[in-house]
């Protein structure tokens, strides 16, 4: 695995999932990701197209234990927040923050995972020429 980023960016992250199986089911129904075995057990490199950060998926070292956020807090971007929101309730995640529109930004949204992973979704504003 080689990962070519410049100093001080994030270049990698990594989803800890207590059912491995159910979370790969999850981001596949709703970003179309595909898992590839790598490494150690319970551990798998996420192919999303060869678009935006190196990623992976890992077995949770211990269980997640209460309602606060654990680790980082990652945003994908999506074409359309609505229809990946109703993506998320259809396949077990649970919707924290629902659609808003920032300005200049684009729509937004928060949502936690099968595994109680805390993420965000948006769709950018396009740059006006």
């Amino acid at each position: 695995m080689q990962v070519n980023a410049p100093p001080f960016n994030v270049s990698h992250f990594s989803i800890n999932a207590d059912d491995l199986e159910r979370a790969m089911n999850f981001y596949s129904k709703v970003f179309g990701w595909k898992f590839n075995p790598w490494g150690p057990p319970g551990f798998f490199l996420i192919d999303n197209g060869g678009f935006g950060i190196h990623g992976s998926i890992q077995q949770r070292p211990e269980p997640l234990t209460g309602t606060g956020v654990s680790g980082f807090e990652c945003t994908i971007s999506v074409e359309d927040v609505d229809k990946t929101l109703g993506l998320v309730v259809a396949n077990g995640g649970k919707i924290k923050f629902p659609k808003s529109t920032i300005p200049t930004v684009g729509d937004i949204a928060m949502f936690w995972d099968t595994e109680g992973n805390y993420l965000g979704i948006a769709c950018y504003e396009k740059p006006s020429s």
